[in-house]
């Protein structure tokens, strides 16, 4: 039933995005923005007589085929999820740019479940959150199972990708504060519980506004993801979680010493999980999971650092027995 319901919606919002990609003569995604838009509005935004009479009233038909409120935010999201996927394909959108799969972003949601638990009020900042796919898996998913609402704040510098996220957290209706800005800016938000992010892997060119960073190189320019890492783990709650995804050889850079002296000095490193390799299009992209907490609170090293490769998806009763011992590392390791 809920695919059917993904695929209804998923339709009408491709059919529309086409009609407005014709008469606008815009990019899908910028086609799929201005039908969220209508959708949220209840109507169609005409301007310059564009979209023209018969093309409104086509559009119309198709809002009007579908009912929002009768959808939950899962639906919706996997729905826009399917459209971001077009759009990657028809527009060549930037690697960097790309949607983080659903199934990280369900072991995400799995991971933060088993290191907060259910019994403290539950904020997430998104670092890198982009069209925002991640963070709201990551609230979907966590939501259910919480007596109190979750919060999420969500920076990207892209005011394009801001405005994908926008517009679908606003069909979710997901509490989710955007704010548009360099992430290594002084952050705006409230300090919150947990961080994630799929960072962007590079260089920040920047030199200047990063040299008070501990992960700043000494020479030439400094990794973006050591940057970010830093700047989330900085606004977190005393013994607060930051859940990142980071290119697997992370460690073995030469910046690395840098990474792991600031890590010492501010986090404890808890664990580093490898996912999958049929994830990925070949190792030098490949990525991985570390888990951090800031120091404080309760917080203290774990007995043992959660090591491991996350195994094929399709192997369920690997996958059953790996998260298992995921869950008896935290039952033996972590203080709530």
């Amino acid at each position: 039933m809920a695919q059917a319901e993904t695929e209804t919606l998923f339709k009408v919002l491709d059919q529309s995005v086409t009609i407005l990609m014709q008469q606008l003569t815009v990019s899908y995604v910028d086609a799929l923005i201005e039908t969220g838009d209508n959708l949220l509005s209840h109507s169609v935004h005409v301007e310059d007589g564009k979209p023209d009479e018969q093309q409104v009233d086509a559009l119309q038909k198709l809002y009007q085929s579908v009912n929002l409120q009768s959808f939950d935010a899962e639906t919706i999201r996997r729905a826009i999820q399917l459209a971001l996927l077009k759009a990657i394909h028809n527009d060549r959108v930037d690697p960097n740019h790309q949607m983080t799969p659903d199934s990280i972003g369900l072991l995400t949601a799995y991971l933060i479940a088993k290191l907060v638990g259910n019994n403290t009020e539950l904020s997430i900042l998104d670092i890198a959150v982009g069209t925002g796919n991640l963070l709201t898996t990551v609230i979907n998913q966590l939501q259910p199972e919480r007596s109190s609402a979750i919060h999420g704040y969500g920076v990207d510098n892209d005011d394009n990708q801001l405005a994908i996220a926008a517009m679908s957290m606003d069909l979710q209706q997901s509490p989710v504060e955007l704010f548009h800005q360099d992430a290594l800016d002084p952050l705006l938000m409230p300090k919150t519980m947990v961080a994630i992010g799929d960072l962007p892997v590079g260089y920040y060119p920047l030199d200047e506004r990063v040299k008070n960073f501990k992960t700043s190189a000494t020479n030439g320019h400094s990794y973006v993801h050591h940057l970010m890492m830093e700047q989330a783990m900085a606004h977190l709650l005393p013994g607060g979680w930051g859940v990142f995804l980071v290119p697997t050889n992370i460690f073995q850079s030469r910046a690395s010493q840098g990474l792991l002296k600031w890590m010492s000095s501010a986090a404890y490193l808890q664990g580093l999980l490898n996912l999958p390799k049929n994830l990925f299009l070949d190792d030098k992209s490949r990525k991985s999971v570390v888990v951090l907490q800031k120091h404080g609170d309760k917080a203290q090293q774990a007995g043992k650092v959660l090591l491991g490769e996350f195994p094929s998806f399709e192997d369920t009763r690997a996958f059953e027995a790996f998260t298992a011992q995921i869950d008896e590392w935290v039952g033996q390791n972590i203080i709530r």
